[in-house]
């Protein structure tokens, strides 16, 4: 049997984020594997995996904050707002050139901060129970409320005009749930000339990166995280002792939530097992997510 831990996948472009997750239950040998967010067909990145009884700690991990690389094209918009979809506009070479530094730097300022941002027509978000991206193909109207997210940084770091358009390479920081699409299709239509995606990378969710990722042909045992390791990164370790680890592990609250700085943390015990995710209750710490026996670190 598998062990239980956190895989980090580098995606690359031209298959879902799901051809990843049965790669990695083929190569793992289970079945019991989910994920903490996908990405586009044409993105490529950071994938962060559970496997086995560590797909609890995706819960922790999901609304992370996420950092992206992207390619924006302004002067053409498409109906998926990336590389994908079908053109839908082309704006005049003359508007394009009209389009000045300064104009790009105040349309990126404004879709910086805390803004409502509404989704991408073709996205997963649900209507009626139904993807928003299938209602779309099968040709129905998509109407799909604003939400408010978080960019913390968009961040210019190249532009190139040609006949026609203009290239953005940009980086951006964001909450869970933002859309760079969306991003891309926004500043578009604030300039006048439209817009769309052509690449997306995701290099960061929370403190996992790219970088520590393995391919999808080098998915294996070995890339695996410990749980109590994985578990420390995401929401930072507390120590507790044998008997403390008992208790909750059967329910019980322990002393100590003074011990607590953030939110929650990481019960891990004298061996180093991660035990659960505990929070304050009082004075107190009560689990509010537990570790099978048995799982190893």
């Amino acid at each position: 049997m598998v062990r239980a831990g956190i895989l980090l996948v580098d995606k690359p472009g031209g298959i879902t984020s799901h051809d990843v997750v049965s790669r990695a239950r083929r190569a793992l040998g289970t079945r019991k594997i989910g994920h903490a967010g996908t990405l586009d067909p044409m993105a490529t990145g950071l994938l962060v995996l559970g496997v086995e009884g560590a797909t609890r700690l995706l819960t922790y991990i999901v609304g992370a904050d996420k950092t992206y690389q992207a390619t924006i094209l302004l002067g053409v918009a498409t109906d998926s707002d990336d590389a994908d979809g079908v053109e839908t506009e082309r704006a005049d070479a003359t508007a394009v050139a009209a389009v000045t530094d300064e104009a790009i730097a105040a349309g990126i300022a404004a879709l910086t901060g805390e803004i409502e941002q509404v989704p991408s027509t073709v996205s997963a978000i649900k209507v009626g129970g139904r993807r928003a991206y299938d209602l779309a193909r099968a040709g129905e109207e998509v109407e799909l409320k604003a939400r408010r997210v978080t960019v913390s940084r968009f961040e210019v770091r190249a532009m190139r005009r040609g006949d026609g358009i203009i290239e953005l390479d940009v980086v951006v920081d964001c909450t869970s749930g933002t859309y760079i699409r969306a991003l891309a299709r926004d500043l578009g239509r604030a300039l006048g000339v439209g817009g769309h995606l052509t690449m997306l990378r995701r290099t960061h969710i929370g403190s996992f990166e790219v970088a520590t990722a393995a391919s999808v042909d080098d998915i294996s045992e070995d890339a695996l995280i410990e749980p109590a390791t994985a578990a420390a990164v995401v929401v930072g370790a507390l120590a507790v002792g044998a008997d403390e680890a008992q208790d909750l592990r059967h329910g019980k609250r322990i002393d100590g939530g003074g011990r607590l700085t953030g939110a929650v943390a990481a019960a891990i015990d004298p061996d180093g097992r991660l035990i659960g995710i505990v929070e304050r209750r009082g004075t107190q710490l009560k689990s509010v997510m537990n570790m099978a026996e048995g799982v190893a670190r």
